[in-house]
């Protein structure tokens, strides 16, 4: 369907409710999608001649505008390791409500969530609130890039639990962002009445 060109973009895919079951869907509909390796770690598993060595990444992608995406991979090398996660991403792309929800700031544009949202990926627990324009991204690290990548340009944000766990972090971080999207806002509600 994208390549025949009846899909122009991923909003209308996630309108229909359809899964992005190839990368190179995002490929087409985003060309300038950014890619950054988060974490790579090594993981072993014991077997009974001796240890299985493989290295499990962690990849982020996003297009500064609105669109977001996590994935993991392991393997033997980190090469394939690599590109098997950015894959994972971008199959796992979601869309990020934008809005202007902070109290302090009546502005009206679009540089953060229009509403406190929390997450939770096993322990962690992530709350993502908004911001006045110009204050920036108060998070960590890897939050903080997840968040440029998404486009969001003012946020605070806290998380608790065991937080050194960085793939739960980014994990919570998308389900703070799969709630903004089932919550309906005040005019989506008006145009259902």
């Amino acid at each position: 369907m994208v390549k025949a060109g009846s899909i122009t973009s991923l909003e209308q895919i996630f309108s229909m409710g359809k899964s992005i079951e190839e990368n190179g869907i995002v490929d087409a509909l985003l060309p300038n999608i950014n890619s950054e390796v988060v974490e790579i770690r090594s993981v072993q598993r014991m077997t009974s001649n001796n240890r299985k060595q493989k290295f499990r990444v962690t990849a982020i992608v996003g297009d500064g505008n609105g669109h977001v995406g996590v994935g993991a991979a392991k393997d033997v090398e980190v090469k394939a390791a690599i590109d098997s996660a950015i894959n994972a991403a971008k199959r796992n792309i979601m869309p990020v409500v934008m809005g202007c929800g902070s109290w302090q700031c009546t502005c009206g544009q679009p540089h953060s969530l229009p509403f406190i949202t929390r997450g939770k990926c096993g322990s962690v627990e992530v709350l993502l609130k908004p911001a006045p324009k110009g204050l920036g991204i108060v998070a960590s690290k890897h939050v903080k890039r997840m968040l440029e990548l998404a486009g969001v340009k003012d946020i605070w944000s806290f998380s608790k639990g065991r937080t050194r766990t960085t793939y739960n972090v980014l994990m919570a971080v998308m389900d703070a962002f799969q709630h903004t999207i089932s919550m309906k806002n005040l005019e989506d509600f008006n145009k259902s009445k």
